[in-house]
């Protein structure tokens, strides 16, 4: 029973439901790769694979900063510093997960196997990286923005340069809101040494950082519809996804930080669907016809 009960609050540490964030690009690849509808093998191993990396990820990255969160008020209730869990039943769930990840990458095909361990370190290096640079928030977008062509590499076998695109379109777009997120924490980092554009740069720069950055998104998202010759189903997923960034930042201030908050962030997760839902439709419409 103790080990269930460890198991269910590492779960809610990583808030593995947020999942959801990559998951959906991450099959906008596979069915990019597949014109249409990868076959449930690859489906299951894709979504298999996808849950089991950020779940390795993101109990890395709180044993990782375990002593970071302990001395910062916003994060000393979370689950390690609080006492909750063990350091080694966490360093035993990141080995299992990986170890998960790894094993659905076999069950895909040999390229992906052989890139797994690749992906691991990008992963989980990550939570590294705002010990030594501010742009650890691309850092971050990049570790999740392999999402998709790591699931093209599942359905073909090989990569297409054109599905870097959404690579990189995820990239900003996780890099803009990791920006928004760091700015709770700028008064800690800045006592702490860490590093952050919202450190270096100050709020109201960063909150410009992150336009610029979704911004960045949307242009790329652009080229994909282009490169790939996609519908107008697609081109209104691309509008609804600004009108909700535009949202997103209006809810914002350099003097009005208090709606970065939970529900805050979980529109992120909408995007990433509704995203999603209006590409597969443009792809299986068009195959029906």
């Amino acid at each position: 029973m103790a080990v269930m009960h460890n198991l269910r609050v590492t779960l809610e540490m990583i808030k593995w439901e947020h999942s959801i964030f990559a998951l959906p690009f991450a099959l906008c690849g596979a069915m990019l790769a597949a014109g249409g509808s990868p076959t449930e093998h690859q489906l299951v191993w894709i979504v298999v694979a996808m849950i089991a990396a950020r779940s390795a990820a993101m109990a890395f990255n709180r044993l990782a900063d375990a002593s970071i969160d302990a001395a910062n008020p916003r994060t000393r209730t979370r689950a390690l510093p609080a006492g909750h869990l063990s350091p080694a039943f966490v360093a035993t769930f990141v080995v299992v997960s990986s170890a998960i990840f790894i094993l659905a990458a076999s069950q895909l095909n040999r390229l992906t196997l052989w890139l797994s361990p690749v992906a691991l370190a990008v992963l989980l290096l990550y939570s590294y990286t705002k010990r030594f640079t501010r742009w650890s928030h691309l850092v971050l977008g990049f570790a999740l923005g392999i999402a998709p062509a790591a699931a093209w590499i599942a359905v073909r076998g090989s990569l297409d340069p054109r599905i870097l695109l959404l690579t990189a379109a995820v990239m900003f777009w996780v890099g803009g809101f990791d920006v928004l997120y760091a700015c709770q924490d700028f008064d800690f980092d800045r006592r702490a040494g860490l590093h952050s554009i919202p450190r270096f740069l100050g709020i109201g720069r960063a909150l410009w950082i992150a336009r610029v950055f979704h911004l960045a998104m949307l242009a790329l998202l652009i080229a994909l519809l282009w490169f790939f010759a996609l519908g107008k189903l697609a081109i209104a997923g691309v509008v609804v996804v600004a009108v909700l960034l535009a949202y997103e930042h209006s809810l914002v201030s350099a003097d009005d930080l208090s709606k970065l908050n939970a529900a805050f962030f979980t529109m992120n997760g909408v995007i990433s669907v509704l995203f999603f839902v209006f590409i597969a439709g443009d792809l299986l419409l068009r195959k029906v016809r």
